[in-house]
């Protein structure tokens, strides 16, 4: 049994969804366990049940987005974040129906909200509903409230903490379901692991970086406004990765800090002696990026991912997708089967503003030395003289080029939002089974 789930991916996976399954709903089973209160009705009941299913949601949330590495292989980063967003909002919710219900059914109850007179469990209800709140807000409007990818990253950790912590006070608080001790014991371990998986993220995976250190050995200048920051392991022999994959960077501070930075590594794989980036300079950090000199302090926590050709050796070949900068980890892919020998055929779909914005222009045509590669660049802005393809990437173009037995090869997309939407689109109506399409979001927030 253990032998076939090692070499079944998708059984992995089904695991992981039952076990966040068992995790939400075993507490509130355990809570229902005698003894119960009595006289009172169902409305009630559902409102407490809804109460304990957010808050086990609420704590498992730190699980999600703690970085364990067997759980993100088995979906990627991208599901796991998306996941994480739906389910908090859905834990929000029952949160916030918990006391909605109680108000209706015992309008008594409403004299809770009478902040300075009302019990320190009902205080702790309130601001542990509006730290919740806060975080929710801040998280989904984040771009329109104009806030910083740095500062709100800490006060989404310290919001996230304050919503678990007082919400696991209140319901010590009520006594209702936490009468007993061993319930009590049963929580605080949840509350103990989710405490644990913070420290493990902001102190043991710091502490891990720092005993690894990298340098910065050049800072490249490419087409697109995009730069390749390489660097290279001090006193360490780095890491190998999957092409594709990325890496969380920390650039001339110490790692304990929050001020870390998801990229993809654009160079090959096979090589741990020297990995770099492909970075486009967009916000405040990548357009600094330029001005870090050779010898700068650099920590990596990695390698992530499961956008990478490595986990479907059986393909046929593969379709590769890309709009700007979203070029960098199909880069690493080819760069890695050009030393690999890789005998399979590649095609590359690039989409660019202008001929001037294609990033990694002579190489990857001189890539079509080493590999059986087929390139077709779609520009936006074209001037009078291109021959070549125009416009966007959509239903029409991919028909034109991509293979009919469109279920032989594997499909690579990463581009921008509205792009990628478009081409996953394009590719079901084409038939493209949805096994063998694999995307790369990069929206941490």
């Amino acid at each position: 049994m253990q032998r076939l789930l090692m070499h079944n991916p998708i059984a992995i996976a089904a695991l992981w969804i039952v076990g966040y399954l068992v995790l939400t709903l075993f507490p509130l089973l355990v809570l229902l366990v005698y003894p119960a209160p009595v006289g009172r009705g169902f409305w009630i009941e559902f409102s407490v049940a809804l109460g304990f299913i957010g808050l086990a949601m609420m704590a498992l949330q730190f699980v999600l987005t703690a970085r364990v590495n067997r759980i993100e292989a088995s979906y990627g980063i991208d599901i796991l974040l998306q996941f994480h967003r739906y389910t908090s909002i859905v834990a929000f919710v029952m949160v916030l129906v918990h006391p909605i219900i109680l108000f209706i059914v015992q309008p008594e109850t409403l004299q809770l909200l009478n902040f300075p007179q009302a019990p320190w469990r009902a205080r702790m209800a309130v601001l542990g509903t509006l730290a919740f709140l806060a975080m929710v807000v801040t998280t989904i409007w984040r771009k329109p409230l104009k806030i910083p990818y740095e500062p709100w990253r800490a006060s989404h950790t310290v919001l996230a903490v304050l919503a678990v912590g007082l919400g696991f006070g209140h319901a010590v608080g009520v006594g209702n379901y936490l009468g007993l001790f061993w319930k009590v014991v049963l929580w605080s371990a949840i509350m103990l692991v989710s405490l644990w998986l913070i420290l493990y993220v902001r102190l043991v995976k710091p502490w891990l970086a720092m005993k690894k250190p990298y340098v910065v050995e050049a800072i490249t200048p490419e087409r697109g406004d995009v730069w390749t920051l390489a660097l290279r392991p001090l006193g360490h022999e780095g890491f190998t990765f999957e092409p594709g994959q990325f890496a969380w960077l920390t650039l001339n501070i110490t790692p304990f800090s929050m001020r870390e930075h998801p990229f993809s590594m654009s160079s090959s794989g096979e090589r741990s002696d020297r990995i770099e980036f492909g970075i486009k300079a967009l916000g405040d950090f990548t357009k600094r990026i330029q001005d870090y000199p050779p010898g700068t302090k650099a920590y990596l926590d990695g390698p992530y991912g499961v956008f990478t050709i490595d986990r479907y050796w059986d393909s046929a070949g593969f379709v590769l997708i890309a709009g700007g900068v979203g070029i960098t980890p199909i880069y690493s892919m080819l760069r890695t089967a050009a030393e690999r020998k890789d005998d399979r055929p590649f095609l590359l779909i690039y989409s660019a503003n202008s001929w001037e914005d294609i990033t990694y222009r002579e190489e990857l045509e001189a890539l079509k030395e080493s590999l059986d590669l087929t390139i077709v660049y779609v520009l936006r802005k074209a001037d009078d003289d291109w021959q070549g393809e125009t416009g966007y990437v959509d239903r029409d173009l991919l028909e034109k080029y991509i293979p009919i037995h469109r279920g032989s090869r594997h499909y690579f997309v990463c581009a921008a939002p509205v792009m990628m939407d478009t081409v996953e689109r394009a590719l079901f109506d084409l038939d493209v089974p949805v096994t063998n399409v694999h995307m790369e979001h990069f929206n941490l927030a």
